[in-house]
């Protein structure tokens, strides 16, 4: 054995091994790994299965002029989507779309909140209230639409009745029949249905703000008024602006109701995007232009999604993940 081997013999014996607590952090980290991929992939598999998978048959389906029987053969490329903005119908579903949209969020919504602000007050009955307007979003929008298609049917329908039961028959009328009343007696509905579930967010959006707050206001000599325009509505700000995004959404997506009621009449005065894509795609058996009209509405609806997200909503998630990293 050389002096050098003899030298460096001692020093490689000195070497300690890893300690145990040194690997302990590098197999926490694989077990948190391994724990979140066992929890996450059956959930990108659902959400690849039942989402994208058809998104993306329909984005390919819309390139053909098919049927429905067989496999898509005639290939037409943009043809359908070219359609889209030469059809007179579907140009009047984005407008009657945009009518929705602004009814429900310039009539709908304020009343929902004022019907929360009220309930919210110590009255008499309250849980009975709430429990009554609430009501309606529980029930289907098949019941709710052959509900109202009796109460608003001509002549011997239950509004009619009452309104000639006051001397005002002249308010009477067609209702769903009418081209021009179709529209907004349609909005009435959607409003009786689903305002109550607004309500009961503003309710919960009002139950998270200190009464400390207002008791500090009023000491200082701030009106109702003034308290629910300085206090009440900022705080509410994150809860309105999810009710916006909900009730805009869905008013893009309606179509059972209008189905049921007016199935789109009359001579389309009440159709809706999904009422049109139903018409074509499973009673005039052309899919292709049916799915053209499916993307479009998928990217009308993700491009309102992401523009929210951007300039309204981002705000709120920064809040929120600020308060998070503070908490810990």
């Amino acid at each position: 054995m050389t002096s050098t081997q003899i030298n460096e013999a001692p020093a490689l014996a000195k070497e300690p091994a890893a300690p145990a607590h040194n690997r302990r952090p590098l197999v926490r980290r694989v077990r948190d790994w391994l724990t979140a991929f066992t929890f996450t992939v059956p959930a990108l598999v659902l959400f690849a299965l039942f989402v994208l998978t058809p998104i993306l048959y329909a984005l390919y389906v819309s390139f053909f002029n098919w049927g429905g029987f067989g496999t898509p053969s005639d290939f037409v490329g943009t043809d359908n989507y070219t359609r889209l903005f030469d059809d007179p119908v579907f140009l009047g579903d984005l407008w009657r779309g945009l009518l929705l949209v602004v009814f429900s969020v310039g009539l709908q919504l304020p009343f929902a909140l004022a019907m929360a602000v009220l309930l919210n007050q110590k009255l008499r009955g309250r849980a009975v209230y709430r429990m009554l307007f609430f009501a309606p979003y529980v029930l289907s929008e098949v019941i709710t639409g052959v509900l109202f298609s009796m109460i608003f049917a001509p002549d011997d329908g239950l509004a009619d009745k009452v309104l000639g039961s006051i001397g005002l028959d002249s308010l009477g009328g067609l209702w769903f029949a009418d081209q021009d009343w179709v529209l907004p007696t349609l909005f009435l509905v959607m409003m009786w249905k689903y305002f109550g579930f607004h309500m009961m967010l503003y309710l919960a959006g009002l139950q998270g703000i200190p009464t400390e707050l207002h008791e500090a206001a009023r000491i200082d000599g701030a009106g109702p008024w003034q308290r629910f325009r300085n206090i009440t509505l900022p705080l509410l700000g994150p809860t309105i602006r999810i009710s916006v995004f909900l009730s805009v959404i869905g008013a893009i997506q309606l179509f059972d109701l209008v189905w049921v009621t007016t199935q789109g009449g009359p001579d389309h005065h009440s159709e809706t995007m999904a009422v049109t894509l139903f018409q074509f795609g499973f009673k005039r058996y052309q899919i292709g232009y049916a799915s053209a009209i499916s993307i479009a509405m998928f990217l009308i609806s993700l491009v309102f999604a992401l523009a929210y997200q951007r300039f309204v909503l981002r705000r709120d998630t920064e809040g929120a993940l600020t308060t998070m990293r503070g908490n810990r």
